[in-house]
């Protein structure tokens, strides 16, 4: 090799190297409980609570009824159990809890379509309950979403701290779509518009961490983190090449949410095969 080719190399090299992206380290994931309620068969977004420290919310995806589940982090069983009146789960993903000004809010995403034939999605915002409150929810928003082009499937909701955007992010496309709904969430419907092409495929859950710095995704064989710098704008972010993190395995893993406090995330899995799927927390170095 000559020597201007293999400076040209070497260049290269340590180009490709600084493009890497760097993420923090997390210890594997260990077991904190495993879910055994038989109404939580099909476990499709997790949160964690802010008003029950201590707790995780879920909830089911598409044909169970609408409801809320309140679950331990050690142990993960459900300590109460909320119903929404007067609404159907068509197939409910993902769960966000957003901090507000005066309360929290539990934003729940109606948001699958495995067969990409319903115009709209909903998104119901609920005040998160607490231990004391009723178990039937009268009270909530519900904000009507059109996906601006062609129908599809999302399971990924999304809630960017920093601009309180909402995103939904598209499961069946090789590259798939990232969908923003800007704050306000103006509109009837509201439109939500493709602003990104991910480098990932069969995303099925994600989270952003409470600073906005860290973002999540996953799917049934990876998950995947992306760091941000400053305010770099998210669809920006996630069109650069992830991190994979170490990910121990589930039988169908739709869930993930990250800590209040930074510390790590959680991850959750539908039962089936007659197994009871571990409640698996992922520590920050």
């Amino acid at each position: 090799m000559n020597q201007s080719l293999h400076l040209c190399c070497l260049c290269l090299w340590l180009s490709s190297c600084v493009s890497q992206p760097v993420g923090p380290h997390f210890l594997a994931g260990v077991q904190t409980g495993v879910n055994k309620n038989h109404d939580l068969e099909e476990v499709s977004g997790i949160a964690e609570s802010i008003a029950v420290p201590g707790h995780l919310w879920a909830i089911n995806d598409s044909g169970n009824p609408a409801e809320l589940f309140l679950l331990k982090e050690s142990g993960a069983g459900t300590v109460k159990k909320f119903n929404l009146q007067w609404i159907d789960n068509r197939d409910w993903e993902d769960i966000v809890l957003v901090k507000d000004s005066l309360r929290n809010y539990l934003y729940i995403g109606d948001i699958g379509d495995n067969l990409a034939r319903y115009e709209y999605k909903y998104i119901y915002r609920v005040p998160e309950p607490s231990l004391n409150d009723s178990s039937v929810i009268t009270h909530f928003d519900t904000l009507r979403v059109k996906l601006e082009g062609v129908y599809r499937d999302t399971e990924a909701l999304l809630f960017d701290p920093l601009t309180r955007n909402l995103y939904l992010v598209s499961k069946r496309e090789q590259s798939v779509i990232l969908f923003e709904i800007s704050y306000p969430y103006s509109g009837n419907p509201i439109v939500a518009h493709p602003v990104a092409n991910l480098p990932v495929s069969r995303i099925t859950a994600g989270s952003i961490s409470p600073d906005g710095k860290e973002i999540l995704l996953k799917n049934y064989e990876h998950i995947y983190y992306w760091r941000r710098k400053d305010d770099e704008p998210l669809a920006q972010l996630l069109q650069q090449k992830p991190t994979k993190l170490a990910y121990t395995p589930e039988l169908q893993g739709e869930a993930i949410t990250w800590a209040h406090d930074g510390s790590g995330f959680y991850t959750l899995s539908e039962n089936g095969r007659g197994e009871r799927a571990p409640l698996y927390f992922y520590k920050r170095k």
